[in-house]
């Protein structure tokens, strides 16, 4: 009998937390040995993701006892990942989340939040003919204006009148600062790792990148009015301004910001 209920019971199936036990401990290997190759610590991670290093620890070493929920487990990795230059979404999908058990109620249906009644209708369309009785009354109100000010304006002046004619000394003010006005010329910069380093580049204030680049790789921007640069390895940088020659930005493994405002053209 022993032997006959042996062979009928089946393997039972892992739980879905030892399904997220054994795949949180497949990929937090897998992001620590990619960080290592690196050359990034724990603590420059942190910088870049804003994720606590407790978090980034338990991850690697696979602690799902010491991570939120699940579902915030899966947000934390595919930040991990990005940082470290893969797809986090796709290397995040990895990790099961499990289905939430969601109560239906049988023959509930939503109630709609707000239904049109008769005296809405009449008032949507008195508040129709306001606004067009409004819009057809500044209409006509403009016409008129327009009409009045091309009857009342004076004959153009013909080129040789403007010549023989002395023009106001605020109109002559006015040409001059126009001519005088300068015009703005673009500021591009370029980068080039020596080393790993995070780097954060805002351009017209917008940011355009914010990660850490490998080292060798090389990047260039380009703004209207001003490029503020900003890394926490100034001496594993270096930026050149409008193709000059490259400098460091600081000392290594210091952070710096550095803000370039574009010139103008008088």
């Amino acid at each position: 009998m022993n032997w006959l209920r042996k062979k009928v019971e089946k393997p039972s199936k892992p739980s879905i937390e030892q399904q997220q036990s054994e795949k949180l401990t497949e990929l937090g290997d897998q992001l620590a040995a990619l960080r290592e190759q690196q050359g990034l610590s724990l603590d420059e991670i942190v910088a870049v993701t804003r994720i606590p290093r407790r978090l980034l620890n338990a991850i690697e070493v696979g602690d799902l006892d010491d991570l939120p929920e699940p579902i915030y487990i899966h947000g934390l990795i595919r930040q991990f990942a990005d940082a470290l230059g893969l797809k986090g979404v796709e290397f995040a999908s990895h990790f099961p989340v499990g289905s939430p058990s969601v109560s239906s109620q049988r023959g509930w249906q939503p109630q709609p939040f707000f239904q049109l009644r008769p005296v809405h209708l009449y008032l949507l369309y008195i508040f129709v003919i306001i606004c067009s009785v409004n819009g057809l009354s500044q209409l006509l109100n403009r016409t008129a204006l327009q009409a009045n000010n091309s009857q009342n304006q004076p004959k153009a002046q013909t080129s040789s009148d403007l010549t023989t004619e002395k023009l106001p000394a605020q109109y002559l003010q006015k040409v001059k600062a126009d001519l005088n006005t300068p015009e703005a010329q673009s500021v591009e910069i370029g980068v080039t790792l020596k080393s790993s380093s995070w780097i954060r580049v805002v351009a017209d204030g917008k940011t355009e990148f914010e990660g850490v680049l490998p080292k060798g790789s090389h990047r260039n921007w380009k703004a209207t009015e001003e490029l503020t640069v900003k890394t926490d390895n100034a001496g594993g940088v270096l930026m050149s301004v409008n193709q000059q020659e490259a400098k460091e930005m600081g000392k290594p493994g210091k952070p710096e910001e550095i803000r370039i405002a574009a010139k103008v053209k008088s």
